[in-house]
Order: structure tokens, then sequence, then C-alpha cells
């Protein structure tokens, strides 16, 4: 059935020609199921508000010039419509594309307008996406408090991210009408709402306890509920055909009947992820299947300060602690590193004698012109930067259709804090002098440590290096890639060993640091990374040939 049939026949549909050459005078916000409502010409006077079906549509009193997109679907039909609005949300002039149900979506940060009489024009500031990886975040701490004003480029937040926590700033001025989430909320997903602003001051008591509406909430993956299945064309029969029964959705069975557990393929995902005993677990579904909403139940209850089920054996004392947001995405990335990359790993010992003569003769130089002491971290950064631009085969990610190869160098610095591990990056290593990457080191570095790191200080790095000699004395080790990247350099510490001088019978002590390469083997062979560990190891022990 075309589009334009649909609007001649149906009854939802008939105001839609006045919506669609309607001159933005309207503003909206839902549309319920049973009633299609849109505004029609006429109401022109300033003020003046227009009700058709079961929503109202107050008159806009400044079409805005500049105009974005968002999503209304119309029940009834399958069919999402495409529409255009300005910022001051006024009704579009294009409605276009089909698919869906009747429900306005919702845009995080986005200006909303409530259904209710009661509640004047607000905005709903969803949860942002400050990450390419991020999916969910936690509220650290809010800077605001309700009833404050804000104006853009204020602060209102800090968001812990999976990278770090990043400061939420105001897009419009305004007043902090309500605090959905507060101070320490965990696992908020992208565009849930958490907070709401308003345009007046007087309109702040209106939002005392007001609520998100469910249709706010961002769309989740979908349980497998008990629905009909749909019933097979079948040919005319005389005799009325009987109407087959309900039947839920197939899923995998735990075991059978005696210790019979059912759950759906996502409840038990979830439970592994969180260690959660499906026998602990009291399932809603049908025949007492476990559903995936029964999991988070049941993690909300423990985390609100229910017990869980002791899988600790008996007489151990112990403390859980709580995994932080940084925390759980190291974890799952290094273990998906380990489980779809294949290291291999290789080693060699550097001289580094005549590099801590060199770095003795250069920080009187830095400390007398003011500048930060260069460090043997900072050395090793410059050595590795230079040996990727000799072999640029280790500057490469897998990319599964093609092997991606880097222009830059961009060196990640592994860096432990309290918070957790963080990588801030150094940008074009190769090109800087040893005096900026040491004072470029060190200020990331004292980010990391105060959990201030904004995603340009982590994001855009082509090889890792983690130093765990200096440090802590570490005398060699293996690090875990970091992806999508193809390689990362293990620095262990520097000892004094005894060598043979060069007379014969003669012998001499010389310090000697281990570095182990571990190379994703998909990207790089085993004489490639040979390879930039002998120009790796060429600038250790001539460091002098780094300042060229």
């Amino acid at each position: 059935m075309s589009a334009a049939h649909l609007l001649r026949h149906s009854r939802k549909l008939r105001t839609l020609r006045d919506a669609l050459d309607y001159d933005r005078s309207a503003l909206v916000r839902y549309f319920s199921a049973a009633s299609a409502s849109f505004p029609t010409k006429g109401s022109a006077a300033a003020g003046v508000e227009k009700r058709i079906g079961g929503a109202r549509f107050p008159q806009c009193k400044q079409p805005g010039k500049e105009l974005e997109t968002f999503k209304v679907s119309l029940g009834g039909l399958n069919g999402r419509y495409a529409c255009r609005r300005a910022p001051n949300n006024c009704i579009p002039t294009t409605i276009t594309g089909l698919n869906g149900s009747l429900s306005c979506g919702q845009v995080s940060s986005a200006r909303s307008f409530s259904s209710s009489a009661d509640l004047p024009t607000h905005q709903e500031i969803g949860m942002p996406s400050l990450s390419p990886t991020m999916t969910e975040g936690n509220i650290a701490r809010w800077l605001k408090k309700e009833g404050d004003k804000v104006s853009p480029g204020e602060v209102l937040c800090e968001v812990e991210t999976d990278k770090a926590t990043v400061e939420m700033e105001c897009m419009e001025e305004g007043y902090l009408a309500k605090i959905i989430h507060g101070d320490g909320a965990k696992e908020i997903k992208v565009g849930e709402i958490i907070a709401v602003t308003v345009e007046e001051e007087g309109d702040l008591e209106k939002f005392k306890d007001y609520k998100p509406s469910t249709s706010a909430a961002p769309a989740a993956p979908s349980e497998p509920k008990a629905q009909p299945e749909p019933a097979e064309p079948k040919v005319k029969e005389t005799e009325p055909s009987r109407t087959p029964e309900p039947k839920a959705p197939k899923t995998e069975e735990a075991s059978q009947p005696g210790g019979r557990i059912f759950s759906s393929p996502l409840a038990r995902k979830l439970a592994e992820d969180n260690n959660v005993p499906l026998s602990s677990v009291m399932g809603t579904g049908p025949d007492g299947r476990i559903l995936k909403a029964d999991i988070e139940d049941y993690l909300a209850s423990v985390a609100k300060g229910g017990k869980r089920e002791a899988l600790a054996a008996p007489g151990l004392s112990y403390t859980d602690v709580p995994n932080t947001q940084i925390r759980k995405v190291t974890a799952n990335r290094l273990l998906s590193s380990k489980q779809t990359i294949p290291h291999y790993y290789l080693t060699v010992d550097t001289r580094v004698d005549n590099l801590i003569k060199l770095r003795g003769e250069l920080n009187p130089l830095q400390e007398s012109s003011g500048g930060k002491k260069i460090s043997i971290n900072d050395l090793v950064i410059k050595a590795a930067a230079l040996a990727l631009r000799k072999v640029p085969q280790c500057n490469s990610s897998w990319m599964s259709d093609f092997i991606r190869q880097y222009h830059n160098v961009n060196i990640n610095v592994a860096v432990q804090t309290e918070h957790g591990l963080f990588v801030p990056v150094i940008r074009d290593a190769d090109k800087k002098g040893l005096g900026t990457i040491a004072e470029e080191v060190k200020q990331v570095a004292q980010r990391a440590r105060d959990n201030s790191l904004k995603p340009e200080d982590y994001e855009g790095g082509t090889f890792t290096i983690s130093n765990l000699g200096g440090p802590f004395g570490i005398k060699q080790f293996c690090a875990i890639i970091n992806p999508p990247q193809s390689a990362i350099l293990a620095i262990g510490t520097a000892e004094k060993r005894v060598i043979p001088g060069s007379v014969d019978g003669q012998y001499e002590f010389g310090s000697f640091m281990s570095a182990t390469m571990s190379c994703d083997h998909r990207v790089i062979d085993g004489a490639i990374g040979a390879e930039f560990l002998k120009a790796f190891k060429g600038y250790i022990e001539n460091p002098n040939s780094m300042l060229l």
C-alpha cells in the first residue's frame, strides 16, 4: 500500500496534509496511540492553542531558522516518519519515511514538551556519549544543585566514562529544575535522562516530583516475550479453524525436569558476566523462565544491601570490592585482546650506560632553562617512536580485510593510578624533542592520577609502552596488546652485569635493560618485530643519534 493511499484512507492520518503544510507554528512532544493529532492552519494568532484529537499544540512565537531532524512513529502503520523541526521546537514542514508504532522518539539533551498541561516548557538532559566505546556512564558528582541558574559552557556534573572522568557542560541557559540521577549514580545508559532544566525560575517548583516517562528511556535489547506464534497460511476449510494457543519462544534449557531451570540467552549471559548462580534467581517468565529483567532485579537487590549466595569456601574471611567503570572496561578489553589476538613475544637486552650518561648531561640544561627533568622513560619513548618511523609495519592495526598503517606515531604510555590503569597518548612523538616529551608525559600522568583525563588525552594511539622497571624494579614481563594496536613494548629495570672487557682477561660492569615486545602475528611477522627491536636497541645504545 502506498503512502498516498494511507494518507487518503487512514482516519488517524486524515489531518497529515495540514501538518505538512503547516508553517512551523506549533510545538510537539507526544502522540498517543488513541489519537494521532496534528495542528491545522488558521491558528496563526499569537498565543493561540489548537487542540486536535488528544494533544495540545501551542503557537510558536519565534520560528527557528535552522532545522534539526527527529523521528516520530505513527501507530497503526508500519512506518517511521523523520521530521524536521527548529530549535524552538516548532512543527516541521516535512515528514518523510515509513516504519514503527505511535510514540515520540526521545533525543538526548533536546528540548522536550510535556503532554501534561501542568508542566511548562522544559529540557530533558540525557547521559551523553563521551567516548566512542561508551555505552553507559556513572555520575561522579554534580557541580550544580537543583534551583541553580545555568549558562552555556558551565559545568553541570562530572561523568565517569569507560576511559576517565569527564566534565559535562550545559548547552543552554536556564535553571536546573530536577536531578534524576544524583551523585554516585551507577551504570546509566547513554541517552537515559539524568536531569531537567527550565527556562523560567518560577517553573522550578512544578518539577519537584518530576519523573521521566518510560518512553524517554533508551532502547535496550529486547527480552524474548511469550507471544502467540503466527499461524501458517492454510487452505480454506468448510469448518472454522481453531485459533492456535499462544506459545512461548523457544530458548535453551538449563536442565531437564527435576532440577529444571529455564532461562533466556540474554539472562544467562548477564548471569555469567556477574557471577550470579541461576539457581538463586526466581524467574518471572513463562513456566518460571528466568528473564534478563530477573537478573537485573537480583543485581539491584544485591547493590541495595541484599546478600548474594556465598561462593567462597566456608570459613574464609573476605571483602567484595565493587568494580569501577574503568576496571570493567579494562578487564573486557584485555580479555578480548588475549582471546582474539595471536600474541607472540620478542625480548632484547640493551646496554643503557650511554643513555644514562646522556640523561645526566641534558638534565642540568633542562633545569637551568626551567624545563622538566628527562627520565629514562622519556628517552625510551623517543627511541621507540624513531624505531617505528624506521619500521612502519609495527605502527599498524589489523582491520580484517586490510592492515591499516598509520602515518602518525602516537605513543600511549601506561600509567597506574588508584582509579585504575590509564594510557594517555603522546602525539607525534617521533617529531618532538626530549624536553617536550618529558613535559607532556608529566602533564598527562598527573591528569591521570587526578582522574581528569579528557578523551583527546587517550584516544588515537598507535603503539603502547608499559614500564614496570623504574618504579617497581621488575626485571622482565610480557604485556597484553592494547587493541586495535598491533604491538606493545614492556620495559624492565636496568641492572648491572659483569661483562668481558676490551682486553682479554679483564672484566667490566655494564647496565642492561630488558625490553619485551608483544606482537600481533596477523600484522607483524617475526622478522619485522626483530627488525623493530634492532632499531630500538640501536637508538638506546647510541642515544646521541636520537638528537640528530
